[in-house]
């Protein structure tokens, strides 16, 4: 089982940033950008990916990401997750050249970036298998194939314009996080450490190596485009709001 799953994660570490890459050329090319400019882009997104790998790699070998014994022991994961979904925001919302990209980005492609997350599915796979709680497994698992689903969703009505799509993409992102919010509490309700209230018997191995990955490399990632989507969406109705105000006016 833990081959396959370094195997599993390995491809996905591989895929995803490729797959959020992608997106980003998309905007580029949209964008208009001049050559400098698009070679900054590139180079600072393979950089990040790269970096941030190589960074949580090491501790999630070395069993650093688990859930700390006490509330006083530092949440190492969490400063992954939470830090690494600002970091993704805020270099492609923040920075002008970042929300210049996004801006440009077609909405569907955004909502389409959340179909991979029904690679959430292992965790039922890992349940199967004995190694991951039930507790767990269920809610996450099908939390994340019914995310990747509802991002579909939302992507195919946003590019035939429906006239729901909105609403579908909202539908999704609140789907998505707080899918992720069950899936922390419950990761943390079934590991050792401070919190330990389920599972008792059979400990979850979500932040051992190489799942640890899960929550500290992927879920920033997938997080980060909620909030972007999240951030375009208000921009985009902002902007509608003022141009029927001026038209009115």
């Amino acid at each position: 089982m833990t081959d396959f799953l370094i195997f599993y994660v390995r491809t996905f570490a591989v895929a995803l940033p490729l797959i959020a890459f992608a997106i980003m050329m998309i905007g580029v090319s949209r964008a208009n950008l001049t050559a400098g400019q698009t070679g900054v882009t590139v180079t600072v997104a393979a950089f990040l990916f790269g970096l941030w790998f190589a960074i949580v790699v090491p501790p999630s070998e070395s069993n650093v990401l688990n859930v700390p014994p006490t509330l006083q022991d530092p949440p190492i994961v969490l400063a992954f997750l939470f830090g690494g979904a600002v970091i993704v925001w805020g270099l492609a919302w923040i920075t002008p050249l970042g929300r210049r990209i996004t801006m440009a980005t077609p909405m569907a492609a955004l909502a389409a970036f959340q179909i991979p997350r029904i690679m959430g599915g292992v965790f039922l796979i890992g349940w199967l298998g004995g190694s991951i709680p039930a507790e767990f497994a269920l809610p996450a698992g099908l939390g994340d194939i019914w995310a990747g689903l509802a991002g579909w969703q939302a992507s195919k009505a946003l590019a035939n314009d429906a006239p729901n799509a909105r609403k579908l993409l909202m539908r999704a992102n609140i789907i998505g996080i707080l899918d992720f919010v069950f899936a922390v509490a419950l990761g943390i309700m079934t590991s050792e450490g401070f919190a330990h209230l389920l599972s008792h018997d059979a400990p979850n191995i979500v932040n051992d190596h190489p799942l640890a990955l899960f929550p500290a490399f992927f879920v920033p990632i997938f997080l980060g485009f909620h909030f972007l989507s999240i951030s375009k969406l208000r921009a985009e109705r902002r902007s509608e709001r003022m141009t029927v105000a001026s038209q009115v006016s």
